[in-house]
């Protein structure tokens, strides 16, 4: 009997292109409207009898599916989202790649695809970093990042639901524009009665696409209107849970006079477990144990709003990988606007200031911490 093989990031095999592309500029980059990714990508394959194929770091490019491969009608997909920084000391970061592919590995085991480990997971990101992002990231654009995509999809070509057979891990790098500076803050629309992002017993924890699709119509109509994302309520009592795709975070002073930091807790799987959302908690516990409350628990739109009519809603910001540290000023809930305190033009405000100055302090190599870690860098001829 075959054995079944894991991932192994020692198996790995190199194809470097021999047609390798120009970096673009910044110009090029803005008026592209396609993700560029950079010349080498990582694949690797898995079947229900055999295991892991031997990854490859190849060039960048299209792969075969065939029309019944199962990730194009039951949504057998996972992906993670992370970044590599170029540091204003010349060396190339990423951060909390542990997080990731941890979370990578939860999400596929939610929609039924295989399982790997997570350190070999991460040891083959590093890998195709450290050929590509000396080229596409270097030490010219410091205080820039890369986008990196793990992927996994099911493959098997047979219709049917059931759980998949067949697999394809790929990793890509690719741009991605700054999005945390909207001038005047981030401003939110919360969604209309009828939908939902998420629910309990729903994967709205797990980051699968089906819970993005769905999603868009709302946040189309937000864009529409003037706004940036929807802050998605659940429940009867209106409980606040995400800031489009990101984690949502408020600043204010509660009735018993103590200043609070709060967020929606995970423990009824509603939100994602972001690796931003989780540095800026420790972060908080770390350093501001002494000048705020840090708390986890559900809260309300009515909380809100009764906050801002008092006079005890101080900031908020929404933190995740895309949107990074974002300060909101302005949620629009129904007829009423809840305005919320930030720096001028909307930059940050105190607390939102420092959480986002000190991580991007450690992603771009101002201090040394031990969530960023440095990604020896090959060059390739």
């Amino acid at each position: 009997m075959e054995a079944i093989q894991p991932l192994d990031v020692s198996q790995l095999r190199y194809e470097y292109t021999t047609a390798p592309r120009e970096v673009p500029d910044h110009g090029t980059l803005a008026k592209s409207k396609q993700t560029i990714c950079t010349d080498h990508m990582i694949t690797a394959s898995w079947d229900i009898n055999s295991g892991w194929s031997p990854p490859e770091l190849k060039p960048y490019g299209p792969f075969t599916l065939l029309p019944t491969a199962s990730c194009l009608h039951y949504a057998y997909e996972c992906f993670e989202g992370l970044k590599a920084y170029r540091g204003h000391d010349g060396k190339l970061r990423m951060f909390r790649t542990d997080r990731n592919s941890r979370r990578l590995l939860m999400s596929a085991e939610r929609i039924s695809l295989p399982q790997f480990s997570p350190d070999e997971l991460e040891k083959l990101i590093y890998a195709l970093v450290s050929v590509d992002g000396p080229k596409w990231l270097p030490e010219s654009r410091a205080g820039e990042f890369l986008y990196i995509r793990p992927t996994i999809i099911g493959t098997d070509s047979q219709i049917g639901v059931a759980k998949p057979t067949a697999a394809l891990l790929y990793i890509i790098i690719g741009y991605m524009g700054r999005m945390d500076t909207p001038a005047g803050g981030k401003r939110l629309l919360t969604n209309p009665d009828d939908v939902v992002r998420s629910w309990v017993g729903g994967f709205g924890f797990a980051k699968v696409g089906a819970n993005y699709g769905p999603s868009l119509q709302a946040t189309e109509e937000a864009y529409r209107q003037g706004y940036h994302q929807i802050l998605w309520l659940y429940g009867p009592n209106g409980d606040c849970t995400e800031a489009g795709g990101s984690n949502f975070f408020v600043v204010w002073q509660r009735k018993d006079g103590k200043k609070e930091l709060i967020t929606a807790p995970l423990d009824d799987q509603l939100i994602l477990n972001g690796v931003t959302r989780r540095s800026c908690l420790d972060l908080a516990r770390e350093r501001l144990k002494d000048e705020l409350e840090i708390t986890e628990r559900k809260f309300t739109i009515s909380e809100l709003q009764e906050a801002s009519a008092e006079g005890r809603l101080l900031e908020s910001f929404a933190a995740g990988t895309a949107w990074f540290i974002t300060p909101i000023s302005l949620i629009r809930h129904r007829t009423e606007d809840i305005k919320i305190p930030t720096g001028p033009d909307g930059t940050p405000a105190e607390i939102t200031g420092k959480i986002k100055g000190w991580l991007s302090d450690m992603m771009y190599g101002r201090v040394e911490h031990p969530w960023a870690r440095v990604v020896p860098e090959k060059q390739v001829k």
